[in-house]
């Protein structure tokens, strides 16, 4: 039997960083394409739909902000950014443009593959059904199926990644209880909220624009402010 390696897009055009991060990975056992320009970023993403992509911000041909916006309607796998700076316009940008997570430079070894494993663990798990657990969720005219992670609304299908599925399916299986900014952290990305992290409200402001959502007063996934959101379960008429 062959085992099939997990298949890592390396979006860097530091050559000497890219090789060693190459090299790293490769002994962890996981299949390394390196790419070192921006434009061919997109074409490799698009034909290789690659498991993980790790995406420097700064790139020739076109810049690793582009290279997300361009990706993301059809790309539902994980995007880790990376860039030399730091700088919070810097990640709220690249998680607005639907980045999964973000790294500053140097790249530690041991941070990146954390991250790496726990996006892979959570695409292999997002299909698999845990016994006695809902896997369909049906509000009016808004489908959700956890085991496809498929959305539909109005018969039409939302186009979302697997992280806005993600705090989509947890808001919607508790669908008018308050979920707090503190349970959304700690479940989705796997770590104490520290009054912060901006992650999660980015997801849901791409939600709400996707769901038809009012953004200036959103009804369908509702801001509860100082706390958290709410779900509305009877607005999807």
């Amino acid at each position: 039997m062959t085992l099939i390696k997990p298949h890592i897009l390396l979006v860097e055009d530091d050559l000497e960083l890219a090789e060693w991060m190459q090299d790293y990975l490769n002994s962890k056992g996981f299949e390394c394409t390196l790419c070192h320009r921006g434009d061919e970023a997109v074409r490799l993403i698009e034909s290789h739909n690659p498991d993980i992509v790790i995406l420097d911000g700064m790139l020739p041909g076109l810049d690793g902000f582009d290279v997300c916006k361009a990706v993301r309607p059809e790309f539902s796998n994980a995007i880790i950014m990376v860039t030399a700076r730091d700088e919070e316009i810097d990640e709220v940008v690249g998680l607005e443009v639907g980045a999964d997570d973000y790294l500053t430079k140097p790249i530690r070894a041991r941070a990146l593959l954390t991250r790496i494993r726990k996006f892979l663990d959570r695409q292999t798990n997002n299909g698999q059904a845990k016994e006695g657990a809902p896997q369909y969720l049906a509000f009016d005219n808004l489908i959700i199926d956890k085991q496809a992670m498929r959305v539909t609304l109005n018969e039409a299908t939302v186009n979302i990644s697997s992280n806005e599925f993600e705090v989509l399916w947890l808001l919607a299986s508790q669908a008018g209880e308050l979920v707090t900014r503190e349970e959304l952290v700690h479940q989705i990305r796997g770590f104490d909220y520290d009054g912060f992290d901006r992650s999660i409200d980015l997801r849901i402001s791409r939600l709400r624009k996707k769901l038809g959502d009012d953004s200036a007063n959103p009804f369908r996934i509702k801001t509860v402010w100082g706390k958290g959101y709410l779900f509305a379960s009877d607005c999807w008429s």
